[in-house]
C-alpha cells in the first residue's frame, strides 16, 4: 500500500477553512516535519500546551525549537521513520513527557504525560512525517473533572472562531510575554492596532453574512503580510485587528503597517455607497516599546489606539506612528 497522502480537490467554498477549523479543534498535538525536520504544520493544541504559536515555530527545525530533544529517543524515532518509512511509537513507560508541554495556558509546573507516535508519509516527491502527541495524564477517576476543564479550555481558545487567526486573549498573552522579554533584554517591540474603515456602513449595506466574509478576507490578507515566525496577527474585536511585532522598532513597524494598509487597499473590495472610499480600506496606529515610558501593555495599547483614532480623523486609509515626544506632552 502506498503511503502517499491523497488530498481531495476543494469543493465550493473551499476545504482549507474547514481543515483549519478541524485542526484547531483536535484534542491532540499534531506536527508535520519536512525532510529537513522543519516544522510545516503546528496545530492549536500544540500552541496551547507549549506556549509557542504557529507563527513563531513554522519553518524552524523541531530540535531548534526543543533543543532538549536532541539525542533523545524522539530524534531517533523521527530519523528512523524518515529512513525506513515505518511508523515509530515512543513507549510512555520510557518516555513519560518528552516534549515540554503543560496544561493549556500554564506553560510551567508539571508536564503532561504523553503518548507520541511518528508516522512518515510522502506528498508528491517530498517526504514528511506526522508527529502526534496525546495527553495521557488523566485517569478514569478524573474523567468528569477533565471534561469540565476541556470545555473551559475550549471556551478560552487562542483562535478567533470566525477568521482563524489569533483572538484577543492570545494577543494579550503574547503582548505580555514579549513585553517582559523586551524589558529583560532591553529589546525592541512594536504593536499595531488597525480598524476597517466605515465597516458599519459595509454591514448595513451588504448584510452581516457578507460582512463576515469581508472580515475573513481582510484577516487572511493581514496575517499573510506578517512573514516572521515571531509576529502575531490577531483579531482584536469586531472589525479591529492587532499585531505584536517582537524585535521591531518604530521605523520598521511603520513599514510593516504601510505594507498592510496597501495590501488591504489593493484587494479592491467594493465598499458601501455611504463609505468615504469606493473600496474597503484600513486605518492603522503604531506604538513601540520605550523603557520606563511606553513599557506596559496599557500604555502601549493606549498610544496605538490614540494613533488609530488620529488616523481616522486624518481621512482614514493611513498609518499614524506614535512619537516619543507625545509621551511627555
Amino acid at each position: 500500500m502506498s503511503d502517499t497522502v491523497h488530498v481531495a480537490p476543494p469543493a465550493a467554498g473551499g476545504h482549507s477553512q474547514l481543515s483549519a477549523r478541524a485542526l484547531a479543534l483536535a484534542d491532540l498535538g499534531l506536527m508535520v516535519l519536512d525532510a529537513g525536520q522543519r516544522i510545516v504544520l503546528w496545530n492549536q493544541w500544540m500552541a496551547s500546551h507549549s506556549g509557542q504559536s504557529a507563527h513563531r515555530v513554522l519553518g524552524s527545525e523541531l530540535f531548534d525549537v526543543f533543543p532538549e530533544l536532541r539525542g533523545q529517543r524522539l530524534e531517533q524515532a523521527v530519523h528512523s521513520a524518515m529512513q525506513s518509512k515505518t511508523p515509530q511509537h515512543l513507549s510512555p513507560g520510557l518516555n513519560r513527557s518528552p516534549f515540554p508541554l503543560f496544561p493549556a495556558g500554564t506553560w510551567g509546573g508539571e508536564r503532561i504525560e504523553q503518548a507520541v507516535s511518528v508516522t512518515p508519509f510522502t506528498e508528491g516527491k517530498e517526504r514528511f512525517c506526522l508527529i502526534q502527541v496525546s495527553d495521557i495524564s488523566s485517569t478514569v477517576g478524573r474523567e468528569r473533572q477533565l471534561r469540565g476543564q476541556a470545555e473551559a479550555l475550549r471556551a478560552q481558545s487562542y483562535v478567533d472562531g470566525l477568521t482563524g487567526i489569533a483572538n484577543r486573549r492570545h494577543f494579550d498573552v503574547a503582548l505580555d510575554r514579549e513585553l517582559r522579554r523586551a524589558q529583560r533584554n532591553d529589546g525592541q517591540l512594536s504593536l499595531l492596532l488597525m480598524d476597517i474603515d466605515s465597516f458599519k456602513a459595509y454591514n448595513d449595506h451588504f448584510g452581516h453574512q457578507q460582512g463576515d466574509a469581508c472580515l475573513i478576507l481582510v484577516a487572511e490578507a493581514f496575517a499573510a503580510t506578517l512573514q516572521r515566525p515571531a509576529d502575531l496577527a490577531a483579531r482584536y474585536g469586531g472589525e479591529e485587528f492587532g499585531a505584536v511585532l517582537p524585535d521591531t522598532g518604530p521605523e520598521q513597524a511603520a513599514l510593516v503597517a504601510e505594507t498592510i494598509r496597501a495590501r488591504i487597499a489593493a484587494l479592491q473590495v467594493p465598499h458601501a455607497p455611504a463609505a468615504l472610499r469606493p473600496y474597503v480600506t484600513m486605518s492603522i496606529g503604531v506604538a513601540s516599546f520605550v523603557k520606563d515610558r511606553l513599557c506596559t501593555a496599557e500604555t502601549m495599547l493606549a498610544a496605538a489606539d490614540g494613533c488609530l483614532y488620529a488616523a481616522k480623523h486624518a481621512g482614514r486609509d493611513c498609518v499614524i506612528v506614535h512619537k516619543l515626544e507625545e509621551t511627555t506632552a
